[in-house]
């Protein structure tokens, strides 16, 4: 008897094959596919490997003007130049489950996971029969874990299925179609082509950063002023009025109280308990990762699967907040002490082991935890998630933090000054989670009623500021809040804002002209593509295939209705929308002032050499133009000496003006200077200037291509 097993990917097929057989042996396919034989309860089994969605959405017909008749194609077909390695997984898939007389899919126990392995079996072997197919449910890939999801394995779940479907058509309607119709608004109105995109999650999410943005334009600073007093011990104690907004008030308490002293009015102490985190789901971990490390959702998302595909870590792209009992919490303990430092905080763990979960929860998988199993080899950042990751673990057993404050009011001539001194009185969780500082002040020895010094005393002027902008991390929770995209694809929608251009800053984010541009056409023309409603609408139809209270043939009609409605008001409005994009994509590439004649600096794409440089918008009349390395970024900072903008590029990054001339003496002819003979073809090597610095090159360019750094050849030369 044959068993075939499908997986996600090559490393998760070879933990399976494994747990399932230590015996297990490894194949190759056509040199490239490795897969996995073994036997097992007198069956041969063969375990191959996905890597990823081996089939794409592609319209039945490409001359039609719409797509909305699909269907799936291998990927390599639909996408030759990013998808072209998969051509030999398809192959293994279809030779190795030809004719088998079972099926198991082992792919990740979510959504997409389940729509990959539902394609390859049906596509790929050619199953239809899903009396065949059984499906394993595991949330970690270790031996435990697997063992147990072979031998409980489930039905395949049609309603998970169906809601990947779905999702993947709906997708495609507004994603293809609404971007191919917003590219040829620009094409008729411009005659020029221009790369946009649009999407049902995309186009909401940029709205709400334009809305952030328009908040902050139009936001008119107020003036106020912040009275504090210096005391002994150098704390410094604020006026009770907080924010005081009429400057004549303010005048008037510094009046009264300058160069007074203060008397202590009332003193509170006051207990207080600060509970432990709860277990991290996938938008939790993304959220510290980037407030601890500074690590983009996007790259913590790539870290956590890597760490749960290595058996590290349990599943992460999961909504749980909870860890269930279910996981024998001990014997994870018991593998993690085999570390020094894990040891130190597990060995005064309660003896009753009690997380304090969280209020959310995920049908599929727990809160993310770790295995037990120790890593090797982590690379310096993938350690920095794991160790987050296990020091969460075991903070959320420990009991509260407690904490003592002391609450003084002071009175100054009749006014009262407040301050406050917060100490531990005991650790708790926080003396086991290292990305926490624990408040730990001293208590000044006072009483009521004695007088105390006054040191100084302080009005500062400042102004109200605007609402701060998103930075990756906090635009993810704000989707999470309202109810946008799902925790597997927030990160990537970001990343598509960013890579066409609407977006950028790293910290926090700005939207550039286009962006807002975008945004404001399709408000003009068409806001169903930006409505949050609409969005939100099909999210929870969506998640209604799971409860039986929509189907995916009501929500694909539904979808194709709404595509309609917006591709008709664009039709309507083709020339003015393409006018305004076009535009604001010309204004969101200019990047300076033409320092000979005055004109816009302007970012261009050359086809010719396949590279991008900057130039006059002049052209013709003016001909200044500068090169670009690959990967450039310009900065808000000006340079000092000619005020061109300053730019960044190469890793690790450097930075330098736009003109690679800057600062030099353009009188004096540049003549390099011979230091030696080319190793490859004997002409004479150069010292040359360049932007990256001087550097070593042959005479013979470009016949010779041979460089080297200054440092390279003078040691040679030693």
């Amino acid at each position: 008897m044959h068993e075939v097993i499908v997986c996600e990917k090559p490393t998760s097929a070879e933990k399976i094959a494994k747990a399932l057989s230590p015996s297990a042996q490894k194949k190759v396919y056509n040199k490239k596919v490795k897969y996995w034989e073994l036997k097992k309860d007198s069956k041969d089994i063969t375990v191959v490997s996905a890597v990823g969605h081996l089939y794409s959405l592609t319209p039945d017909n490409p001359k039609d003007k719409v797509y909305f008749d699909l269907h799936w194609a291998p990927a390599y077909e639909v996408n030759k130049r990013g998808s072209g390695f998969t051509k030999d997984y398809v192959r293994a898939i279809k030779k190795l489950g030809k004719d088998a007389d079972s099926y198991i899919h082992a792919c990740d126990y979510d959504t997409e996971g389940t729509l990959i392995g539902y394609n390859a079996l049906k596509y790929a072997c050619g199953q239809n029969d899903l009396s065949k197919i059984s499906r394993m449910k595991f949330s970690t890939l270790t031996k435990k874990d697997l063992l147990e999801a072979y031998d409980n394995r489930i039905d395949l779940d049609m309603n998970q299925v169906d809601s990947g479907i779905a999702r993947h058509v709906l997708d495609y309607y507004f994603g293809v179609n609404i971007s191919k119709a917003l590219m040829k608004s620009v094409s008729r109105a411009k005659y020029k082509f221009l790369k946009l995109s649009a999407g049902r999650v995309q186009t909401p999410t940029l709205a709400i950063l334009v809305e952030r943005e328009k908040e902050i334009k139009n936001f008119v600073p107020e003036p106020y002023w912040l009275i504090k007093a210096i005391i002994e011990g150098k704390i410094e104690v604020s006026h009770v009025d907080g924010k005081i907004f009429d400057k004549q008030r303010a005048e008037e308490i510094m009046t009264k109280c300058k160069g007074k002293d203060a008397t202590v009015d009332k003193i509170n102490f006051s207990n207080s308990t600060t509970k432990p985190p709860v277990p991290f789901n996938l938008g939790g971990l993304q959220s510290e990762a980037y407030n601890v490390f500074g690590f983009s959702p996007k790259k913590t998302q790539s870290i956590a699967q890597n760490l749960y595909t290595s058996g590290y870590t349990s599943y992460p792209r999961t909504s749980s907040e909870k860890l269930p009992e279910s996981l024998d919490f001990k014997s994870i303990f018991g593998q993690l002490s085999n570390d020094g430092e894990f040891k130190k905080h597990i060995s005064q763990l309660p003896s009753k082991l009690k997380p304090n979960n969280g209020k959310k929860d995920d049908a599929a998988h727990p809160a993310i935890h770790p295995t037990g199993i120790l890593p090797q080899g982590l690379s310096r950042d993938d350690k920095k998630i794991y160790e987050l990751i296990v020091y969460r673990f075991i903070s959320v057993f420990f009991e509260a933090a407690k904490f003592e404050t002391m609450s003084t009011t002071l009175d100054i001539e009749g006014e009262k000054f407040r301050f406050k001194r917060r100490r531990v009185t005991h650790k708790g969780w926080m003396e086991h989670y290292p990305y926490r500082k624990i408040d730990d002040e001293e208590f000044l020895d006072i009483n009521k009623g004695d007088l105390v010094k006054v040191l100084d005393l302080i009005s500062d002027e400042k102004e109200t500021k605007p609402p701060a902008r998103y930075n990756q991390a906090s635009l993810i929770k704000e989707l999470e809040k309202r109810e946008l995209g799902t925790k597997a694809t927030r990160a990537d929608i970001i990343d598509k804002l960013y890579d066409r251009k609407y977006i950028n800053g790293t910290q926090q984010i700005e939207v550039n002209q286009l962006g807002e541009n975008m945004i404001d056409t399709l408000s003009t023309y068409c806001k169903d593509l930006t409505s949050e409603e609409l969005t939100r609408d099909f999210e929870n139809k969506l998640e209604g295939i799971d409860n039986n209270s929509s189907t995916c043939e009501e929500i694909i009609k539904e979808g194709k209705k709404e595509v309609n409605v917006i591709l008709t008001d664009i039709d309507k409005n083709s020339k003015e929308i393409g006018t305004k994009l076009y535009e604001s994509f010309q204004e969101s590439n200019v990047v300076g002032t033409c320092p000979t004649c005055g004109g816009k600096l302007v970012k261009r794409y050359s086809p010719v050499t396949k590279s991008s440089f900057v130039g006059c918008s002049n052209y013709p009349e003016c001909t200044t133009s500068y090169s670009i390395p690959k990967g450039t970024n310009f900065l808000k900072k000006t340079c000092e000496k000619c005020g061109l903008p300053i730019i960044s590029f190469g890793k690790p990054r450097q930075r330098a003006c736009l003109d690679p001339n800057c600062g030099k003496d353009k009188t004096k002819p540049y003549t390099p200077e011979e230091v030696g003979v080319c190793p490859e073809c004997g002409k004479p090597l150069l010292k040359r200037s360049g932007r990256y610095g001087e550097f070593i090159g042959c005479k013979g360019f470009p016949k010779c291509r041979f460089t080297c750094s200054v440092e390279e050849l003078e040691a040679k030369l030693q």
